[in-house]
């Protein structure tokens, strides 16, 4: 094991005595040598006392640590935090085979993996690298992944063309590391659903709202529901299965309304309850009228570094105030932020000014998370990044 070393400023250690797994640049006192993008790196202390190993690359966070211990980062180490992953989901009960074949199974820091994510859909893993050491990794990963995982996958594909750094230029491809042509069709609490990993955001669908979409399902019985930013519909047909009066779906994007309603059509087919839009978000919330009771509110990231956080918390402001402007009496909200950098305090304070706003008396019924297949490492709080509300309006 001969990793280039990487040797921290006096004082700045602390930080990985508590097991934080990045290295800031500004807190690197010198390189043995410099290392490329995407190299293994061992970082010591001002004294040379090692703390951790890890993967490099230039930036604000130079070094993402994948291990306190002096250990090599071959196959058999990502086998091991691989299974160590798996075995969490299955403690969770979340791959059952029929009922559900879809989750999450690594959540980069969550599960000791920083900067690799993927998602499970039946038969098909998508891998997505956010770092060029999980990049270069990715043969390594794709072999220990087909060893954890056995018969249980058939297709592993790569998909970082676009989360990967473009400073980089890795030139990243997205393609199959294992098989291929796979059947997209996959299973959530027994609802089916399209997944489009190849054309579609994110790896294909937005498995962290699971636990919420069968909450909300709960709630939509008799009532008419308005779901924005639908991408491929997944609070639509879980509102359908909870027996909702009538379930509105919109999005901006037409290729994913046409997702929303095939997705539709495969666990509800021929039942006219729902309709589709693709329209812009504030533009459809101007124009409608009062007739929904249940309202969803989950749109993309309104922030993706500080430097926007304000204009993102106007826009939070903005888009809950046009709902409790619009929803029935009696109506249920259901809104969201999968923004990272907006903390769920900043997120209640621009809904509830958006509250005040429309002078309606709002009670918060439940406040929602990620689930568990997106776990925070406890070390690592920045990890905790879905915030939610579930609120009642008079």
């Amino acid at each position: 094991m001969d990793y280039i070393k990487i040797t921290l400023k006096p004082g700045k250690e602390d930080s990985f005595h508590r097991f934080h797994p990045w290295v800031f640049s500004g807190a690197i006192y010198r390189f043995e040598k410099q290392p490329e993008e995407g190299d293994i790196v061992e970082v010591t202390d001002h004294q040379g006392n090692f703390i951790g190993i890890g993967q490099y690359q230039i930036g604000s966070i130079a070094v993402r640590i994948l291990t306190f211990k002096p250990e090599e980062i071959n196959e058999q180490f990502y086998f091991k935090r691989l299974q160590e992953a798996y075995n969490v989901r299955l403690s969770l009960g979340l791959l059952n085979g029929e009922y559900n074949n879809t989750c999450r199974l690594v959540h980069g820091e969550g599960d000791n993996l920083p900067g690799l994510i993927i998602d499970l859909y039946n038969k098909t893993a998508v891998m997505q690298a956010h770092t060029p050491g999980m990049h270069y990794a990715r043969h390594q990963i794709a072999q220990a992944l087909k060893s954890v995982l056995g018969n249980a996958i058939d297709n592993i594909y790569y998909k970082s063309e676009t989360t990967l750094p473009y400073k980089a230029e890795l030139d990243a491809e997205n393609e199959y590391l294992l098989g291929g042509d796979a059947p997209n069709i996959a299973t959530e609490n027994g609802l089916k659903f399209y997944v489009d990993w190849v054309r579609g955001q994110k790896t294909g669908f937005f498995v962290d709202q699971r636990e919420n979409r069968a909450l909300l399902e709960r709630y939509a019985h008799g009532r008419s529901v308005l779901n924005m930013f639908c991408y491929t519909g997944g609070f639509s047909f879980y509102a359908m299965r909870g027996n909702a009066k009538l379930v509105h779906s919109v999005d901006s994007s037409s290729k994913a309304i046409d997702l929303t309603c095939k997705n539709v059509e495969l666990n509800f087919p021929g039942d006219n309850r729902h309709q589709a839009f693709a329209e812009d978000a504030f533009k459809f919330l101007d124009t409608m009228g009062d007739q929904y009771d249940l309202i969803i509110l989950d749109p993309p990231a309104f922030a993706k570094h500080k430097k926007v956080l304000n204009n993102a918390l106007q826009g939070y402001r903005k888009l809950n105030a046009k709902a409790f402007e619009k929803i029935r009496p009696g109506g249920i909200l259901f809104t969201f932020s999968c923004s990272q950098v907006v903390s769920k305090e900043n997120f209640r304070l621009a809904v509830f000014s958006a509250a005040a706003q429309s002078g309606r008396n709002v009670r918060i019924l439940h406040q929602l998370t990620q689930p568990a297949d997106h776990p925070v490492n406890i070390y690592h709080p920045e990890g905790e990044y879905l915030k939610g509300l579930v609120l009642y309006v008079e």
